[in-house]
Parts: C-alpha cells; structure tokens; sequence
C-alpha cells in the first residue's frame, strides 16, 4: 500500500469524511486513519444479535441515530451521496410527545399546518403561540445557519443576524427588540416556559431542546429550541440501512476518487518535525506521510496526545486541558425487541413510530433528572428519547422483530456516590427501559437483547471524552469563536498543516458535517485550491 497522501485524516467520524470529500474533489490523494475494524466514528452502524432462528440479526445504530441539521447545509446535494449509496427516509412526523396521563398525541410534522391542528387537538390554547414562537426564531436563524457554514469570527453570528434585518425584513417588530434580545440570550428552559401555557407542549419542547446538552437555566441557550423553527423546513431523516450508511456513502466517495479509507489503524502520534505535520504513526508503527494532515479526533486528544506538550507553547496547552468537557451526557439502550411499543395514550396511532417519540411527562420531571445529575447520581427516573426505525425501515429488523434504541440523559459520567459505571450499568439500562414500559405496558417480556452504551462505554467505543457525544460543552463561551479555543477556532493550529475537523469545532455536535464543511473550506483556500462549496 501506498503510504504517502496528499491529505492524512486521522479518524472516520462523519465531519473528517465530509472533509475528505471536498479535498478528494479537488484532486487530493486522501487517506484516512480509523482506530476501529468500523468506519464511521459516532455515525455507525453494526449488525448484532445473530441467532439461528434470526441468522440476518439487527443493524444497530451505535452512535447518532436521528439525521437533522445536515439537512440544511446541501452538502448531501452537493457531493451526490445518493450516487454513492445513500437513501433517505422521511420521518413524518418528525417527533412525537404521547401524553403521560391520558389519551393524546402531539405529533410535530415538517408541515406546520399539520403540528398546529395536533397541538389543537391537546394544546388549542397554544396554537398561537407555536405560530408565533415558529415565526419569531425562523427569522433568527436564517442568519444563525448562515453563520455555522463559515468559519467563525467575532462578527459572523451578529452580522449576520443584522444582515438579515435587510434581507428578510426586520426581525422584530417595532417596539419589540428588547424582548427578541432577551430571547436570544435567554435559556430554553425559560423561552419555553415563557412561549406556552401547555405543560405537555413545554415538556416536549424542553426535552428536544435538552438533546443539545446544555442544562435548561443555562444562559444563551434559547435557539436550542428555537431551532425547532428549522426542521419544519428540513424535517428529520432517517438512512436506509442504518445511521451508518451516510458514512459509508462518504468513505465510498473518497474511495472513488482514488483515496483510502483503513480500518484498525489507531493512532499514535501525529509525526511534527521544525513544527510542520509530516504524517502520522499508528499503534502498530506504521508511518503514513502526508502534506497535510487533519484531525478528527477530540480537541483534547489531538493536541494533549497526539500533538503533545512539546510542540505546544504552555499557554495554549493550559488552555486546551481546561476546556469545558462537562461530566457526562447521557446513556443508550439499542434494544431487539418482539414488537413496537403500543403506547396507551395512543394505541391505534398510526403516526407515532415514524419518528422519536419524547418520553417525559413534565418539565418538573425533567429537574429532578437533573438534580440527581448535579448530584453526581443517576438519574432515579430518567427522561427518555425512544426511536423505533423498524417501522419506517424493515432492513433493520427482519421477521417481524423491531429496533427500539432509548436515549436517556442527564447520567453523569463522574459518581460522586462510589459506584462504578461498569457495576450498575445494566441497573440503569433496566431503569430506561422501564419507562418505555410505563408508557407502554405492552413492552413487557418483550426484550430479545440488548447493547448497552454507559457514559464510560460511549467513551470507551468513540473516543468521546468523558461520555459528552458533543464533545466540549455546548455553552456560549465554548461555541462560534470560542470553540475549541479562541486560537483553534478557525480550523488551523500553531503547527504548520495540521488541521482540525471534529465536533470540537464550530459549530459542534450532532450530525451536521459543517464542521468539515469549513474545515475543508479553510483547507483549500490555504493550500490554494479550488474548493467545491455548497452553493448558497
């Protein structure tokens, strides 16, 4: 095998392979380093529980499952993934809050015609105020979009906010620019709260924006639910196949033009010498030279491990080691089951499998979850996110058998109580899904087998420090040009052709690709190349 490249990336996590994509496209000879015998990093899927009776088993999403705001970027489009094997499934509605006591639903659809008249149904005194509160943040963050798709600057987000003023018309309306502002840097906790009268719409809306990480009081939080606006324009999606299958269809684009994707390849070190990347050494020691080189690991794993303290200055090395890692996420069950769940306050919904379907009964709820992890204890009733893609997706259950995969978050990563992780994580596995047995009884008996991912597991199997899927905090003073770090934020570091492109960067986690997006974008332009970009 060839061992030079023109571009070395360290790590197959979709937001490297989106950067090998766009360099690939410019005539770069990629190749690309994944620790794994799997490719994909924390968009990956793998076939589990095999059996005799069920020789094909069940294609298990063991990272992100729910494809949102790569949606709004283009760059499915302007790569061509769908010729690379790529399939899409709609999921309408895109989420669903089954009431906890009761009978009803609120499905929230891409069509915002159709989420109004199912709030009408539980919620008619919020019809409005959904209207209204869509309205109010689909303007905002036209301009916020805009912003993630460039490299980040003390002026990108606000100046491109105030461009929008001309461009859209004002984004508030006369008289009301004091109370915009104090949305926009106020929590989501208290936007929802102050936007709704129905405690089943704020519990919805609060629990969605949570998937974002930060805690609900947390200051400039408050577009994490307002960019509920977005997905009536994008919806959600779901890959045919499994999570999964977008990173393959990416590592299928390098491959076709002439890179190389290779597993089981951890690295080591990245190779420096008089301060230029030169390559990168595996575990197994084997040497891959490159002209550039780009990481997609974790910030923090990158600089303090595969860098190392001697080719950094002192300042920036502490600064580095003090980013904001946060104590935990969450945790996962991916469950084979019997059957879907049939949930009691909607037993005959046709609707409510098509997306996630949001298990907590209330904001109150929610903050005892959260006490308990301000605490340094699992949650004693967690809140839940259950997915069932079975049913919009038969590929990845076959017989009759179904996916249920339930996010539970709020587990800190750090017990302050003695325990350890690796003792009590299927007592907190039993705990998840003893709430998607509440909400349906049904559930009962009905677990063929599971994979269980704990914080420590999830750091264990994707290099997420510390169990946080974003992989710093998402607070303001980590995000834009803040994020990683002020000196890190433009994709480029101090040494010479070393570049990042992970989640550590702006403008964060989920499955977005925006930061390999911009970094490939910083990249070309530094290496004067042509940089086939999204057209905006």
């Amino acid at each position: 095998m060839n061992k030079h490249f023109d571009a070395l990336i360290v790590g197959s996590g979709h937001n490297g392979l989106v950067t090998g994509c766009y360099l690939a496209k410019a005539g770069y000879r990629v190749g690309v380093l994944e620790r794994r015998d799997t490719i994909g990093g924390a968009v990956c899927t793998e076939t589990m529980f095999r059996s005799e009776s069920n020789p094909s088993g069940f294609r298990m999403d063991v990272g992100s499952s729910v494809h949102i705001m790569i949606h709004q970027t283009g760059i499915i489009e302007e790569l061509e993934l769908t010729d690379y094997g790529l399939e899409y499934i709609e999921m309408d509605p895109f989420m669903s809050y089954p009431l906890p006591n009761g009978k009803g639903v609120i499905h929230f659809h891409k069509d915002l015609e159709k989420t109004v008249e199912s709030i009408r149904s539980v919620a008619p005194e919020d019809v409005q105020n959904y209207r209204d509160f869509i309205d109010f943040w689909s303007k905002i963050n036209k301009g916020v979009l805009k912003a993630f798709m460039v490299p980040p600057s003390g002026k990108n987000i606000f100046m491109e906010m105030a461009k929008g003023q001309f461009r859209d018309g004002s984004m508030f309306k006369k008289g009301e620019q004091l109370d915009g502002l104090q949305k926009i840097l106020g929590s989501y906790g208290s936007v929802v709260d102050k936007a709704f009268q129905s405690p089943h719409l704020k519990a919805a809306l609060t629990w969605f924006a949570a998937q974002s990480g930060p805690l609900p009081d947390q200051s400039a939080t408050g577009d994490f639910a307002g960019w509920q606006s977005m997905l009536h324009q994008s919806g959600a999606k779901h890959p045919r196949g499994g999570s999964g299958m977008l990173t393959q269809a990416l590592k299928n684009l390098i491959e076709a033009h002439g890179g190389s994707v290779i597993p089981n390849s951890p690295v080591s070190k990245i190779e420096i010498s008089n301060g230029t990347a030169r390559g990168a050494v595996t575990e197994e020691g084997d040497y891959y030279s490159a002209d550039i080189v780009v990481s997609n690991a974790h910030v923090q794993t990158t600089m303090l491990k595969l860098v190392g303290r001697e080719h950094l200055s002192d300042s920036l090395f502490t600064k580095v080691e003090n980013i904001q890692v946060g104590n935990g996420f969450g945790m996962v069950i991916r469950c084979a089951v019997e059957e879907l769940p049939i949930y009691e306050a909607a037993p005959d919904d046709p609707y409510i499998h098509n997306g996630m379907q949001l298990l907590a009964p209330s904001v109150e709820y929610m903050n005892r979850a959260i006490g308990d992890y301000i605490k340094g204890e699992p949650p004693v009733e967690p809140a839940v996110l259950a997915m069932t893609f079975s049913k919009i997706d038969p590929e990845v259950a076959k017989d009759g058998k179904h996916t249920l995969f339930a996010w539970a978050q709020w587990h800190p990563f750090e017990l302050s109580n003695g325990e350890r992780w690796d003792d009590i994580r299927e007592r907190e596995a039993e705990k998840i899904y003893s709430v998607v047995e509440k909400y349906a009884p049904n559930m009962k008996g009905k677990l063929i087998d599971w994979y269980i991912q704990s914080p420590l597991d999830i750091e264990r199997k994707h290099g997420l420090l510390r169990g946080n899927v974003m992989h710093v905090e998402m607070n303001f003073d980590q995000m834009f040009m803040f994020r990683p770090t002020p000196e890190l934020s433009n994709y480029e570091t101090p040494i010479r052709n070393l570049y990042l492109s992970s989640a550590s960067c702006h403008p964060g986690g989920g499955v977005f690709g925006a930061a390999g997006y911009n970094a490939a974008n910083v990249i070309l332009k530094k290496q004067k190349k042509k940089f086939f970009g999204v057209r905006r």
